[in-house]
């Protein structure tokens, strides 16, 4: 006979935020983009979007987009692969859940004050 628990289900906003924590700590990234069109932040709020970072449940699995502040000076090609590997691993790693997309979004690059 099986023994059964109950069930365990994980908040769209706790996927977001370990989407936008591990997207942080990629290197290469200025800050999240958090400037959501009028009307989209109505929409998406207390569903799976925080500061830049909209997760989507698909079948039991999960679609992420991150739109991002690039540091100066950084190959925006690499680091969109970086953060696809790194926020489809963290949330693999920590929920166990599959990850269908991590679609990035470069939305600005942030330039240093000249010195």
């Amino acid at each position: 006979m099986e023994n059964r628990l109950g069930v365990v289900r994980i908040s769209p906003n706790v996927l977001a935020t370990i989407a936008r924590l591990t997207a942080l700590s990629v290197p290469g990234v200025a800050r999240m983009f958090h400037e959501l069109p009028k009307g989209m932040e109505r929409l998406l709020k207390g569903k799976g979007a925080s500061d830049g970072v909209h997760v989507q449940m698909v079948d039991d699995a999960v679609v992420v987009d991150l739109c991002v502040v690039a540091a100066q000076n950084v190959n925006l090609y690499e680091l969109g692969r970086e953060l696809q590997s790194a926020v489809s691993r963290a949330v693999r790693d920590m929920v166990g859940m599959p990850v269908l997309a991590v679609n990035v979004h470069v939305a600005d690059v942030e330039i240093a004050p000249p010195q």
